[in-house]
């Protein structure tokens, strides 16, 4: 075979090999196009769509919350934010540069951004700026708006008008942290600005202020910029809470009680509506509703007068003589009489031990007419003694001191109402006797809430087992209908009497109280509440005033009132941390609280005298501060060698006259 022959067939051998080769790949292409295309081409076809299509959420705007005549309370204002989400961001850098020419970004706020992008996980939003003006919101949105991981956001932002003065009631809004989204899996959680409920009635009641999100069907092209929209689905707004509080009661209540630490609860004894709750001092929730400043927070935490905590729902005082009715009331069912009474000598003696009364003199013979408007503690401390601790207990429950009540308020503290079997099984003892002396008078453990203290009240002034509430009832609903306390209408009378002798009678403990509107008269008990314990040596030299004393070593304030006596409506407790005397100071505010219910005009004028010499302290403290670092700045600049704070000058002894002198080192 010739040569050329050999190379023709190598030739076509090849040929046929390469065409079987290109067929054999025609084939599975064609095979797997029609697999796609017909097989899975429903499944491509979706994909395509979402890359042309976005499905975006409309975050639900948040219920308001309003007092009981529709006043706003907590409600929301428009909000132009910027946020990114790192795990869309390639090159953070790069992305922090361009947007820092349009909104100027500081390093600090660099710092804030990459520090939440290292804490939180990825697919978490990261707020970049907030409270945008609209040029610069409509300039990221023409600059940022192909960059992925951007996103400026419209949203609107939680307001508390009345800011601190309802901080503890409503709490405060803030983001959601990566374990609610994790434990509720709803994506809302991760949508860039969205608030949910961190504390108070806004996290209680959460849910029903959330509202449901909508929706919105959008094409866009490759980089994610909006061609057009589709469709949408309008969010659903949560729903708007009405609280039984009276916005302006507590706004007088809050700046009725200036600087102090102190809680003010009032009560409508027919409803069991809680007119108003104060807390104070307090933070602003507008502040809390962003990033809290570190300064900021380590002040409020550092604070002796613990802003952050809820006083009136959490704090747990020592009851002190406010406690006494209860006394009283257990005294009467056991069988004692009003007119049995006993001498105050001011002196109680139990075995080798001494019981004070706060009347070193002594009151004299004393029995139950007077013991109340007095404040005997002799008294207390005999009849408390024959009735016992375990029925003093029963009648303090049967009161509602001690329980948790139905409110939407996280943390609501029980408090402590000890008796025998309690004692037993929290210290593994017996009670003795010394502990009913001290319990009768409303010291020793017993440890509880203002709230309860004016749900007591509430209960003396009605004679019904009173339920507070703060969510007000649907319109037309019909009031509720409380039991009987089952105690003797006497027995009350009663106590009501000595209330109104507290205030009302020249021998009452509270005669600064008394109502300066014609017709309605105030009933109380005042209460000071001991914080320190009084040696007898202290005793023999003289007990310190508490106005000597440091300000946590001072007595605690107390003071629980109704009105008016003829038919009572509304109750008050009053409790001023540390406040000296509940006659003195603290009656005075629930007199003025009161007073506001009934004449609004009267109440406010006692505000001018007491703000303005609140700026005056303030203005004096601000001036303090301002020249304490004007030296410290003196101080750092000040050369060492010029510094004379270290230098102790020389102390010169001057002998008696006419002895001689030692003689002196010469300087």
């Amino acid at each position: 075979m010739s040569s050329e022959a050999i190379r023709e067939q190598s030739f076509t051998r090849r040929a046929l090999v390469l065409g079987g080769g290109m067929g054999l790949v025609g084939a599975m292409l064609t095979a797997r196009m029609t697999w796609l295309s017909i097989f899975e081409g429903e499944q491509y076809r979706l994909a395509s769509e979402e890359n042309r299509v976005q499905l975006r959420l409309i975050p639900p705007r948040r219920g308001w919350i309003v007092d009981r005549n529709g006043k706003p309370l907590a409600l929301n204002k428009p909000d132009y934010r910027l946020e990114l989400i790192p795990e869309q961001i390639t090159d953070l850098d790069r992305v922090l540069a361009q947007v820092g020419k349009i909104l100027g970004l500081s390093f600090a706020d660099e710092l804030r951004i990459r520090a939440d992008i290292a804490i939180q996980p990825s697919y978490m939003p990261v707020e970049v700026a907030r409270n945008l003006d609209w040029p610069a919101f409509a300039a990221l949105n023409v600059q940022v708006a192909d960059v992925p991981g951007l996103q400026p956001v419209r949203a609107f932002s939680r307001v508390y008008p009345d800011a601190d003065q309802f901080a503890h009631l409503l709490g405060y809004v803030g983001a959601p942290t990566p374990a609610q989204y994790k434990d509720q899996k709803d994506p809302l959680l991760i949508f860039p600005g969205f608030r949910i409920g961190k504390d108070g009635i806004e996290r209680h009641e959460d849910r029903v202020l959330r509202g449901r999100a909508g929706a919105q069907r959008v094409e866009v092209t490759a980089r994610g910029k909006v061609v057009r929209e589709l469709d949408t689905r309008g969010d659903v707004p949560g729903a708007t809470l009405r609280l039984t509080i009276d916005r302006d009661l507590q706004n007088f209540t809050a700046r009725r009680l200036g600087n102090n630490s102190a809680s003010v609860i009032v009560i409508d004894c027919l409803t069991g509506d809680v007119l108003t709750m104060v807390s104070m001092p307090a933070y602003d929730p507008n502040i809390f509703s962003s990033r809290v400043p570190a300064a900021l927070w380590k002040d409020l935490q550092e604070n002796d007068h613990n802003p952050l905590l809820n006083k009136s729902a959490m704090g747990l005082y020592p009851p002190g003589s406010t406690f006494k009715m209860v006394t009283a009331l257990a005294a009467l069912e056991a069988g004692i009489t009003p007119d049995q009474g006993v001498r105050c000598t001011g002196r109680y003696k139990l075995g080798n031990n001494t019981w004070h009364c706060h009347s070193r003199r002594g009151h004299g013979f004393v029995d139950m007419h007077g013991a109340l408007p007095k404040s005997c503690d002799v008294y207390f401390y005999e009849y408390g003694r024959r009735v016992g601790i375990d029925a003093i207990a029963a009648m303090a429950r049967r009161l509602g001191l001690g329980e948790k009540y139905p409110l939407p308020l996280p943390g609501q503290a029980g408090g402590i109402v000890p008796d025998q079997a309690w004692k037993q099984k929290r210290y593994k003892k017996s009670w003795n006797i010394g502990e009913t002396l001290n319990s009768s008078i409303g010291q020793g453990y017993l440890a509880l809430n203002p709230l309860q203290l004016a749900v007591m009240t509430a209960r003396v002034a009605s004679g019904l087992a009173v339920v507070p509430r703060l969510l007000a009832p649907a319109d037309g609903a019909a009031a509720p209908q409380f039991e009987s306390l089952g105690i003797p209408e006497e027995h009350l009378a009663l106590v009501r009497q000595g209330m109104y002798d507290v205030v009302n009678a020249g021998i009452g403990t509270a005669r600064g109280a008394r109502s300066p509107i014609a017709g309605v008269h105030f009933a109380g008990k005042t209460g000071t509440a001991q914080v320190r314990r009084i040696s007898a040596e202290e005793r023999r030299r003289g007990v310190k005033k508490n106005e000597s004393l440091p300000w946590k070593q001072r007595d605690h304030a107390l003071f629980v009132a109704f009105a008016p006596t003829e038919q009572p409506r509304y109750a008050v407790s009053v409790i001023i941390e540390h406040g000296i005397a509940g006659g003195r100071y603290a009656a005075p505010i629930a007199r003025d609280v009161l007073t506001f219910m009934y004449d609004p005009e009267r109440a406010l004028k006692v505000l001018g005298p007491i703000e303005a010499q609140l700026a005056a302290e303030r203005a004096a403290a601000e001036r303090e501060e301002q020249a304490e670092a004007s030296a410290a700045v003196q101080a750092e600049m000040m050369p060492s060698w010029l510094r004379t704070d270290d230098i102790v000058p020389p102390i010169y002894e001057i002998g008696p006259a006419g002895e001689p002198q030692l003689p002196r080192d010469e300087f």
